[in-house]
């Protein structure tokens, strides 16, 4: 048998904790430690997934084999560079980094080091994104909605990459060219930096997409609409719901084709680690790679620099 793949998770807040869970459900990993600056945190997610607890990621190298980092934004840079440095590979959550320049010297870092560079753009296995797989071929429009309750968590980073970062990697695994031109708005409410934004983006080819997110809403709502040439597509990620309407033509006569996909049950965030511990084993470019979540960050921060703020 093939012995188990040692991992590690640095930060064990509300989403490493998660990280944690689902390395130790795994039977072809051995889960080594879990660190966290907050001893007593670390002590307590390591005795529900019955490993150790550290408080210095330091501790990890030659330990483990690859980790995840679960870390404030700002520090994402600093200590994924110091693990791929050390033959570690990674799976760092999104963004990437804080700043395109830092995002694309962690990429060469990577490149250069032959590791693996995964970026937690979760969405991506999300059953409702992969139900689109050979449905949007050509969209023309595309319109998201990204609505969430204000919580501390993650205000680091404006809301453009604290949640916008989801839909705007979405939007270009769907649309394969250049952004021409970007508008922006945002309005900071409850923190420092914006909390609400609104982005128009015009791409090379023609199409279109309208994007809002906001950390400050009363209520969650995640949703985007694509539409192509004979082809409507309406998905709602939380509810896992997929429609999809399509122009038929039969003798002349126009009808429209309505499928509607109730997606079920599914946990993306295991998919996701299942899916970084393929790529660590088999050595294969992971889904979102390091290049695929620095062209996201590129698209972040033309946004962010023609924000105008209230």
């Amino acid at each position: 048998m093939t012995r188990p793949l040692r991992a590690g998770v640095v930060g064990v807040g509300y989403l490493g904790a998660f990280h944690a869970e689902k390395y130790a459900s795994l039977s072809d990993v051995d889960l080594v430690a879990v660190v966290d600056v907050d001893a007593a945190r670390a002590q307590a997610i390591a005795a529900r997934c019955d490993t150790v607890a550290a408080t210095d990621y330091r501790t990890l190298f030659g330990r483990v084999e690859c980790v995840s980092l679960a870390v404030p934004t700002p520090l994402h840079f600093a200590l994924a560079q110091e693990f791929l440095g050390h033959g570690i590979d990674v799976l760092v959550e999104k963004p990437l980094t804080a700043s395109v320049a830092d995002g694309r010297a962690l990429v060469e870092a990577a490149e250069r080091g032959g590791r693996i560079l995964q970026v937690g753009h979760l969405e991506r296995f999300n059953p409702a994104i992969r139900a689109l797989a050979g449905v949007v071929t050509q969209p023309r429009f595309i319109e998201c909605h990204r609505l969430a309750p204000f919580t501390e968590r993650g205000t680091d980073v404006d809301v453009i990459l604290d949640l916008m970062i989801h839909d705007l990697d979405v939007i270009l695994s769907f649309v394969r060219s250049d952004v021409q031109s970007v508008e922006a708005v945002g309005v900071p409410v409850l923190s420092e930096s914006a909390d609400i934004a609104n982005a128009r983006l015009r791409f090379a080819n023609g199409c279109i997409a309208n994007i809002t997110a906001s950390r400050v809403a009363l209520k969650r709502e995640r949703k985007i609409r694509i539409f192509q040439t004979d082809t409507y597509v309406s998905v709602d990620y939380g509810e896992k719901h997929v429609r999809v309407c399509r122009r038929l033509t039969d003798q002349g006569n126009a009808t429209i084709d309505v499928e509607e996909h109730a997606l079920g049950d599914s946990d993306a965030l295991f998919d996701e680690i299942e899916h970084f511990v393929h790529a660590v084993r088999t050595r294969q470019r992971p889904l979102v790679d390091g290049r695929t979540a620095l062209r996201a960050l590129e698209v972040a921060e033309m946004i962010r620099s023609n924000l105008e703020t209230a």
